[in-house]
C-alpha cells in the first residue's frame, strides 16, 4: 500500500515537474531570441568602448525607448553597404547639435564624453550646426578619428538617420541574458528530474 502511495506521488510530481521545466526552458529561450541578439563589433569606430571582434548583446527596443548616450545597432539604407553598424546617440529628433570641431553641445549644453579617447574629441571634423528632424537621430562613433558617422552626411537630413532603423541597444553587462540562461538551465533540470520520476 505504501509503495502504491509513493508511486502515485512520484507520478504526480513528474506531471508537475516536466511541464513546469519545459515552460521555463522554452520560455526563457524564446524570450531571449525574441528580445535580444548577439553581435560582433566589426570596426574600430566604437573604440575604446567596444573593440573590434568583441561580442555584445543587443536588446531590441522601441523607438520611444532610445535615449541620448545609448549605443545602438542601426541599419541605414544607402550607407555602410547595407550592414548594421554600432554608433552612439548624440541627438534625438528636435535636438540642436553644435560642434566647433572640438566640443559638442546639445540644446546649448556641453555634453560630457568620457568614452571619447583624450585628444580625439572630433579630429578631422569640420564644425557643424544641425537641427535633428523629428523621428531621426544624430549618431557618432566614439573613435571620432575613425568613424564614418552623421558628420559625413550633413547634407542628408542634417546627417541624421531614421529612428526606425535602430535594431537594438547595446546591453551594459550580461545580467539579463545570464538570468534567462539560468532559468533555461533550471527548466531543463526540472524537466529531466520529472522524466526520471
Amino acid at each position: 500500500m505504501q509503495q502504491r502511495t509513493a508511486g502515485s506521488r512520484q507520478r504526480a510530481a513528474a506531471w508537475v515537474l516536466v511541464p513546469l521545466g519545459l515552460v521555463l526552458a522554452l520560455g526563457s529561450i524564446g524570450y531571449f531570441f525574441t528580445n535580444y541578439q548577439g553581435v560582433t563589433v566589426m570596426s574600430q569606430a566604437m573604440e575604446p568602448t567596444y573593440r573590434q571582434g568583441e561580442r555584445l548583446v543587443v536588446e531590441h527596443i522601441d523607438t520611444d525607448e532610445i535615449r541620448r548616450g545609448d549605443v545602438v545597432l542601426v541599419r541605414v539604407p544607402g550607407r555602410y553597404q547595407g550592414a548594421p553598424v554600432l554608433q552612439r546617440v548624440i541627438g534625438l529628433g528636435g535636438d540642436h547639435v553644435v560642434s566647433d570641431g572640438d566640443r559638442i553641445t546639445v540644446n546649448g549644453k556641453p555634453i560630457d564624453e568620457p568614452y571619447v579617447p583624450r585628444g580625439d574629441v572630433n579630429p578631422a571634423a569640420d564644425p557643424y550646426d544641425v537641427q535633428v528632424p523629428d523621428g531621426r537621430l544624430f549618431l557618432l562613433g566614439d573613435h571620432r578619428g575613425n568613424s564614418y558617422d552623421s558628420r559625413y552626411f550633413l547634407d542628408e537630413q542634417s546627417g541624421s538617420v531614421a529612428a526606425t532603423g535602430v535594431l537594438g541597444r547595446v546591453q551594459q553587462g550580461f545580467a539579463v541574458p545570464a538570468a534567462l540562461g539560468a532559468l533555461g538551465v533550471l527548466g531543463f533540470v526540472l524537466a529531466l528530474l520529472g522524466v526520471g520520476l
